[in-house]
């Protein structure tokens, strides 16, 4: 198999490699979801020592900068209520936290979500977040422009391996809302 972006050796159907998947990443894989089918889901094996989005640009292709995304959490408050949410924009771009997200769910104040408590919440690892599998308590905000892409590469919920999916997908997962300006 080969896959429709950057330069992989090991790639495979997704559904094939759960057991390379975190549990709750693992969960959504197999079942699909807004009518993708798990074999739509492609999961390319890299090096964890690569997992951050410059340096795997730079062993699997420059491609992968504009159609790569990363899924980002943020903790926002107001009146004493904490709110999570994941933000997923391009890779080349960055999410526009104090303007659209603040605006989007309506906080006086949002800041990037500890690590640890992402770590801990999600089930993933630090360097593998993705939108799929994440808590369905979290508000999943889209940048439209990552669902115009026809292939995005996301993480796969571990620092080793990454998923490829259509950019549409992402738009029918759960709790998902497109967010114009996201991604700046």
């Amino acid at each position: 198999m080969r896959a429709p972006l950057g330069s992989f050796e090991d790639v495979s159907p997704a559904a094939g490699r759960l057991d390379l998947l975190t549990p709750p990443v693992a969960e959504v894989v197999a079942e699909g979801w807004g009518g993708l089918p798990s074999d739509r889901i492609i999961y390319v094996d890299t090096d964890p020592a690569i997992a951050d989005t410059a340096v795997l640009v730079e062993h699997h292709g420059p491609e992968l900068l504009d159609r790569s995304a990363n899924c980002l959490v943020v903790k926002a408050k107001r009146g004493g209520v904490t709110t999570f949410a994941a933000c997923v924009v391009l890779s080349r771009t960055r999410v526009d936290v104090n303007g659209a997200v603040r605006r989007h769910l309506g906080a006086r104040r949002v800041t990037f979500a500890p690590v640890d408590t992402v770590v801990e919440e999600s089930g993933m690892e630090y360097g593998g977040i993705t939108p799929i599998g994440l808590p369905a308590a979290w508000p999943l905000l889209v940048d439209p422009a990552v669902v115009d892409e026809e292939w995005v590469l996301l993480g796969s919920g571990r620092r080793r391996g990454k998923l490829i999916v259509p950019g549409k997908a992402l738009a029918a997962l759960p709790g998902a809302v497109l967010v114009e300006g996201l991604g700046i």
